[in-house]
């Protein structure tokens, strides 16, 4: 491949990212398909259907994953997500800090780019702010205290943390057999649990955001670890994924993308500043939940209800810029692309997201009381 048809390739995967993204904002801003509302459903009110959303998305994005893996159509221990170095306590920590910030902040990330398409001038200043701390926990002084402290406890898990891998390793499976086997019943068990209730099998929907947002995640795997993968660089002859961050296979996720978008918009003149997978799945995402906003003629400006609204997601876009890239992902990036590759980490950062949110709930009530 000579570079002119390596440069026509890189285009065409940025493109096709950006029409994944802008199918999720779509589909997100159709269903209102939320982690932090999700898991407030559930708390306030006892409603378990976009829970059940949210878990059929994993399952949807778990099956195709590792359907994907077993065919040979990707190389499963090439994501950012496998690693021999399981860094639990920044999983936890990172997540639960993501969570209690998403709950301030009135949504997660890519909630934050889905009502910014939908006009909320507060969405913006929230991506604004998380943009900042997470490109300070990449590189700037939170990143420097993320080394010396969470980053240094963890325990190894050989040959990656993906479990798939590692039983195919310790109980010497097929590695095509064990991604089938286990990505294929894990992901089956989601979507029969969260297909199991009534209700939300009578509402489309529920089912639009389970099967949508989990279709995204597997496309987005495939644009990035098929499509955009070459097996030899005609300058470095070794393999790469055009157009990603991490030099890995990448799916959807908002936290580190944001640092990038900003990295890219303040230094565009920058030759070295080109666009990304990351990036473009942040301006798609915007533009189609904007799309949509505009179609269904929801688009409404919005801006901060008072001194105490802004504080409080102000605070929460921080804790999600540092806690999100501290667990290695946002919602999405661990909460669907991850747990889709079965990764141990990402088991752990959502977990932590997951209490986090809790937390946040009751710091809310708190707050209520001492009004």
């Amino acid at each position: 491949m000579d570079a002119a048809a390596l440069e026509s390739l890189r285009s065409t995967v940025l493109w096709a990212a950006f029409a994944v993204s802008s199918l999720f904002g779509v589909i997100a801003h159709r269903t209102h398909f939320c982690t932090m509302g999700a898991i407030s459903d559930v708390v306030h009110m006892g409603d378990w259907t976009r829970a059940r959303s949210w878990v059929m998305a994993i399952g949807v994005a778990m099956l195709g994953f590792n359907g994907m893996a077993a065919l040979g159509w990707i190389d499963p221990t090439r994501t950012i997500y496998h690693s021999g170095r399981v860094i639990w306590l920044s999983a936890i920590a990172g997540g639960a800090l993501f969570g209690f910030g998403m709950v301030l902040a009135s949504g997660c990330g890519s909630k934050a780019l889905i009502r910014i398409g939908g006009g909320s001038l507060k969405s913006l200043v929230v991506f604004v702010v998380m943009g900042v701390a997470a490109f300070a926990t990449l590189r700037g002084i939170t990143a420097v205290l993320r080394d010396r402290t969470v980053d240094r406890i963890a325990f190894d898990m050989l040959p990656g943390s993906a479990l798939p891998e590692w039983l195919a390793a310790h109980l010497g499976w097929d590695p095509a057999a064990a991604a089938l086997a286990v990505g294929g019943g894990v992901g089956v068990l989601l979507i029969g649990w969260a297909a199991w209730d009534k209700s939300f099998r009578r509402s489309p929907q529920a089912w639009l955001a389970g099967l949508g947002i989990g279709a995204t995640a597997v496309a987005m795997w495939w644009v990035s670890g098929r499509l955009g993968f070459v097996a030899e660089h005609p300058q470095t002859l070794e393999s790469v994924f055009l157009a990603t961050n991490s030099g890995r296979m990448e799916s959807l996720t908002f936290a580190a993308p944001m640092a990038y978008t900003l990295d890219w918009l303040i230094y565009f003149s920058d030759e070295s500043k080109v666009l990304t997978l990351g990036v473009v799945s942040v301006l798609g995402v915007v533009a189609g939940a904007f799309a949509h906003a505009t179609f269904s003629r929801t688009f409404r400006w919005e801006g901060f209800a008072g001194t105490r609204d802004t504080a409080l997601h102000l605070v929460g876009a921080v804790c999600m810029g540092v806690g999100g890239v501290t667990a290695m992902g946002c919602s999405v990036g661990q909460g669907l692309s991850g747990i889709s590759t079965l990764s141990v980490t990402s088991a752990i950062a959502l977990t932590g997201i997951v209490l986090g949110a809790l937390g946040g709930f009751r710091f809310q009530l708190w707050l209520l009381e001492h009004e």
